[in-house]
């Protein structure tokens, strides 16, 4: 049973780590460089996303969650019901809910709308100039802030997270 706790928590903690930095490196590097970029900036985005950016942080986060949800379920069923009103497991409910929002906003705001502005970018070059062409500009930028917010609220989300499972033990 130790060996399962230390490899379930080494499991959580690495990869909550990358998909916390990935995030923060995300909206505070990447991001910025891809819109200041202007149109050469969809090109990074492009190859970002072939890279499987977009498949393999879900797959991390969902994995870490996995994993929290394992250490939670055993602190809690080892702990009996005290567990659950006791400071700890007070931080570890809120650090494991701002995780579970993160993910879903993630995956919901921040992938969808990275996915449509991705499909929808080559088309732009075909339409012609005028209202059709500004049109799909302004739709595929809408489309990037809405992922970039969505982005900062997992960021967010994810520091509290941290924050919480960082302190839990000591409260």
């Amino acid at each position: 049973m130790q060996a399962l706790l230390v490899a379930l928590r080494l499991l959580h903690i690495v990869l909550g780590v990358f998909w916390t930095g990935a995030m923060f490196f995300w909206i505070t590097f990447v991001a910025p460089s891809i819109r200041d970029a202007g149109p050469d900036g969809m090109k990074v985005a492009q190859q970002i996303i072939r890279r499987g950016y977009l498949n393999i942080l879900p797959a991390i986060a969902g994995l870490t969650i996995l994993a929290g949800l394992t250490l939670y379920w055993l602190d809690a069923r080892a702990m009996r019901s005290a567990w659950w009103t006791s400071g700890t497991g007070q931080a570890f409910s809120v650090g494991g809910l701002a995780a579970l929002v993160a993910f879903t906003v993630g995956l919901l705001v921040v992938r969808r709308s990275m996915l449509r502005a991705m499909a929808l970018g080559p088309t732009v070059p075909q339409l012609a100039e005028g209202a059709d062409r500004q049109a799909r500009v302004a739709q595929i930028d809408g489309l990037r802030a809405r992922a970039t917010r969505g982005a900062q609220w997992v960021a967010g989300l994810l520091l509290v997270a941290v924050a919480a499972m960082a302190i839990a033990r000591y409260l």
